[in-house]
């Protein structure tokens, strides 16, 4: 199936829904012959391999756990692999569509949503309290812009101008969001099918 991009490239905030959209992708692009990668998947068992984290406790772990080399590794990796159109990717990370900006067959999309509705999310995912979802946020959104603002020498991960999709969470739920990536990846057109998770 040929479609408007060969890769696309999904970043946010956590809690903005990355994981959902990528697992929600995986139906109607595996069968296709597409690769998956989750950054969130891929640093959890780092931490876990590597000692930083419990690994009954996945979900806390922060980018600092491992070294800017670390990173820079998987980040080059990715984009290279992403910048040969014969390759079909879908790849969800904070910064992976900024990571993906310039290259013109990958579809980068940004996925936005309330603050106090990211919280609700991580409070029901996480089984945590209210006040333990805000700190968590807090404290790896401050350690992960602190490290990539150090290595890439920006903060504009979240700019819109990187972005070809921006997508708000907050008022369009989980069948909504993939409904628009897939028009924007082209797949409706080329088979007419809707998406029905």
């Amino acid at each position: 199936m040929k479609l408007k991009y060969s890769s696309v490239a999904i970043s946010s905030r956590p809690g903005a829904g990355r994981s959902t959209l990528l697992k929600n992708l995986r139906q109607y692009l595996e069968p296709i012959q597409w690769e998956f990668f989750s950054g969130g998947d891929w640093s959890r068992q780092f931490s876990i391999k590597a000692g930083k984290q419990d690994p009954n406790d996945p979900k806390h772990h922060l980018a600092t756990d491992y070294g800017d080399e670390v990173d820079l590794q998987i980040d080059v990796a990715m984009r290279e692999k992403i910048s040969d159109p014969g390759v079909h990717m879908a790849i969800e990370s904070w910064i992976a569509g900024w990571n993906a900006r310039g290259i013109k067959h990958v579809l980068k999309v940004l996925l936005m949503c309330d603050d106090a509705l990211r919280i609700d999310r991580i409070v029901n995912r996480d089984n945590i309290t209210v006040e333990d979802a805000k700190n968590h946020i807090r404290m790896r959104e401050e350690s992960n812009l602190s490290k990539w603002q150090r290595m890439y020498k920006t903060d504009d991960f979240w700019d819109p101008k990187h972005y070809d999709l921006i997508i708000n969470t907050y008022s369009h739920g989980p069948l909504e969001t993939l409904d628009l990536v897939l028009q924007a990846l082209g797949y409706f057109s080329a088979n007419g099918q809707k998406p029905n998770v």
